[in-house]
Order: C-alpha cells, then sequence, then structure tokens
C-alpha cells in the first residue's frame, strides 16, 4: 500500500467515524461472491485416489477451499477431489466417487469475508475478500449476521445448476427483510457473483423484488465474460501461485461450468475477433466447438452449450443498479501460442482495456439496461481498480457507504 493509499484510508476512516455517530444503517446488506470466493468444506469416502499419499476418508467435514495446506501438498489430491464430472445425458455435473462438497454458514459473513477461513491465514491481506466491505459498513453501525449477511455458493458451477442456492438466497433475503423492519435489501456482488444474481432476478416476479430488495451494487461484474478464462480451458492457469503446475489444475478448471459460463459472450465479441492464435488456426467466439475438439474435450463445448445462454439477452434486472469498475489495467484481450506450444504451453496475451481479469466491454454491458427498465442504472469507472483490489479500494468503500447513508 502507497503512502498516498494509506492517507486516503485514514481520512476514509476518519469520515466514517463522523458517520458512524450521525447515521444508522437504512437497508440490510446481503454480500453474493464470485468465481472462487466462496468457502468450501468436503468429505471424503473414496475408494480410488489418484495417488497412493492422497486421503481415502476423513472423520468430518475440512475447508478444501480456500486451503493454503492444500498447495502445500501434492496438488493433484486437491484437484481430483474438486474436479467435477459432467454427465452428458442430464447435462448436470456430480462431485468425485466419495466426495461430498458442500456451503458451511450460510448467512454468515465470515463466509466471504476471507477465502481462507483460518484465522493465522488472515494476516495475509491478499486473502481478504470482502472483509474492508464489512469493516466499513461496521464503523457505520451496521451489526455482522444481522443487517450484513454473506451468500456462498458452491462456485464450480453455473447458474442453471444453482438451484438450491436460489431457494435459500430467497429465504435469506425474506428472512433478512423481517428482522430488519421490513427493510429491502441491497445485494453486493462481486465478479460472477454478478451474472449469478442477474440470473436470479430474471426468474423472481416484478412485485417480489419490489418488496425485498433495494437495488444491486456490482464490483467487477463479469456481465459478458472474459478472455482469461479461454486460458483457464486451454493451458490452465496457475492463477499466480508460482508452486502449481497450471497442467495440474487444468483438469479441474475446465470441468468448472463457471468456466465455460464466463467464456466471451458471442453478442459482444465480433465473429471475426481473433480470441486464440495458434499456428495452425485461430478461433474467434464462433469457433467454439472447433475449439474444444482441438483441445480433444468435447464435454467443453456441451458444457458451453448448457450456460452460454443463460443470460446473453443481458435482460434488465428490475431493480436499482449501481455498477463500479476497474479500467486502465492490461487484461488478456487474445491468447498466442507459440509454435508447438497449443494448447499445453503458456500462451502470451494481446493486451486488451479492463481490470486485469475482465475486459471492459464485459465490464460495461450493462449500459444497455438504462433504456430497459425504469429503475436507475449507475456507474462509476474507478481508473486503476484491478479486480480483486477494488473490493479495498476507498473509492468502492466510500460509494458504498454513500448510499447506504444517504451521504451523496
Amino acid at each position: 500500500m502507497t503512502m498516498a493509499t494509506r492517507v486516503i484510508v485514514v481520512l476514509l476512516a476518519l469520515q466514517l467515524f463522523c458517520l458512524s455517530s450521525a447515521k444508522q444503517p437504512k437497508y440490510p446488506v446481503i454480500l453474493v461472491p464470485g468465481d472462487g470466493g466462496s468457502q468450501l468444506y468436503a468429505k471424503l469416502d473414496r475408494s480410488v485416489v489418484p495417488h497412493f499419499y492422497c486421503s481415502r476418508k476423513t472423520d468430518d467435514y475440512f475447508n478444501i477451499w480456500l486451503n493454503i495446506e492444500e498447495f502445500s501438498l501434492p496438488v493433484e489430491c486437491f484437484v481430483d477431489n474438486m474436479r467435477l464430472r459432467y454427465n452428458r445425458t442430464s447435462h448436470t455435473t456430480r462431485n468425485a466417487e466419495g466426495v461430498d462438497i458442500r456451503i458451511d454458514s450460510f448467512g454468515k459473513t465470515a463466509t466471504v469475508e476471507w477465502l481462507d477461513p483460518n484465522s493465522i491465514i488472515h494476516k495475509l491481506s491478499e486473502l481478504s475478500y470482502f472483509y474492508n466491505i464489512v469493516e466499513s459498513l461496521v464503523a457505520i453501525n451496521y451489526t455482522r449476521d444481522k443487517d450484513i449477511k454473506g451468500a456462498p455458493y458452491d462456485f464450480r458451477r453455473a447458474p442453471n445448476e444453482l438451484g438450491d442456492f436460489y431457494a435459500n438466497l430467497t429465504k435469506l433475503i425474506e428472512d433478512t427483510y423481517t428482522e430488519n423492519g421490513n427493510s429491502p435489501a441491497v445485494i453486493i456482488g462481486h465478479s460472477m457473483g454478478n451474472p449469478v444474481m442477474l440470473y436470479f432476478y430474471n426468474h423472481k416476479p416484478q412485485a417480489w423484488k419490489d418488496k425485498y430488495l433495494r437495488a444491486h451494487i456490482s464490483l467487477a461484474g463479469v456481465w459478458a465474460g472474459a478472455v482469461k478464462t479461454l486460458r483457464l480451458m486451454t493451458s490452465g492457469d496457475s492463477l499466480g501461485v508460482y508452486v502449481v503446475n497450471p497442467l495440474t489444475v487444468r483438469p479441474e478448471q475446465r470441468a468448472m461450468p463457471s468456466t465455460a459460463f464466463l467464456m466471451p459472450s458471442t453478442r459482444f465479441w465480433d465473429k471475426d475477433e481473433i480470441l486464440v492464435y495458434n499456428e495452425h488456426r485461430n478461433y474467434t467466439v464462433n469457433d467454439y466447438k472447433q475449439l474444444f475438439q482441438d483441445l480433444n474435450y468435447t464435454d467443453g463445448y456441451m458444457i458451453w452449450q448448457d450456460t452460454s445462454n443463460l443470460i446473453i439477452d443481458l435482460e434488465a434486472p428490475g431493480l436499482e443498479v449501481h455498477c463500479l469498475f476497474g479500467t486502465g489495467i492490461p487484461t488478456p484481450g487474445a491468447l498466442q501460442f507459440v509454435p508447438g506450444g497449443f494448447p499445453d504451453k503458456y500462451p502470451k496475451t494481446v493486451p486488451d482495456d479492463g481490470d486485469g481479469t475482465v475486459n471492459k466491454r464485459s465490464l460495461m454491458a450493462f449500459a444497455g439496461w438504462a433504456s430497459k427498465q425504469k429503475q436507475p442504472v449507475k456507474y462509476s469507472a474507478l481508473k486503476g481498480a484491478e479486480h480483486m483490489a477494488i473490493m479495498a479500494d476507498p473509492r468502492t468503500l466510500q460509494y458504498i457507504v454513500n448510499f447506504l447513508t444517504d451521504a451523496s
């Protein structure tokens, strides 16, 4: 953190202190995480494991994501436990044999404040998630688990397989409304959490939304996909963990329907715009079938077909929306494989504008809603706000506090 940023944070803290003595929470808040933003817990009772050193059985549930210890061990065990299996007949996924993965403590903010629940790890700011937002709300008299709630979900799956989550979320919103004096909730979503919520809004009656929801605040929303997901599908991506071989984690990344769900939209990338280059042929959004054939992963194309149309029309959500996103950061715009490198060698990237993860055209894909719904649609482009860093950016915290306290 630079000195200038520290000064801004101190000034914001002082302002929040002043607000806390004068303002009370007007609307409860529900936090919806993005891809990789929910803590997952697993229990094992496996008859077959990929290596002799992988655990076959556990007596109880343990946190499998995010668990730094899992990456200090041979990562193949983690990958096999997390990898979903696709059923071509039912078009659904299941966990590996003998693996049960669940969400714990749904509704609690702790489930989304930190990526790793280990309190010792919380000293690593890189693993904080909604923590800074929650702390900003506590400073203006919000209370964890009372008028701030967390809504984690199995981020490996796309909206078409999140029926249980949506049922639990409906109940959480309705209960939060009742517990807080019949006050409608403000949803704050990050990254994939925003299209996940758009699918939810598109399937809810307008009368229900009018009663239970005040607004949606989107942080770094992936409204129309991101080129970066194509790296997960092709070479795999270590996600910045240097000791992890991308090829080792690739099977798990490919098998997540959420990866296919977040591939670049055919509505926002031109049919002639090359996204993947290699020596034999190039690929656009119109070439996904051929791409998966060349990857020898035809399940991937079926999963993409299952998920690509879920929100492709970007139907307006029917409630007030505030979209905050970063710009001015080099973001993967296309992947270039060296001769002989496709698909196993890590590709070079052709830079595009965005937040380092999501392309600007996707971050701004919500713009058409202003003419399609009567509720306000507002946005703020935050120059230099990186995809994850936006969660602790003083401009983000100030915007949220201003809206929730009517200070703006």
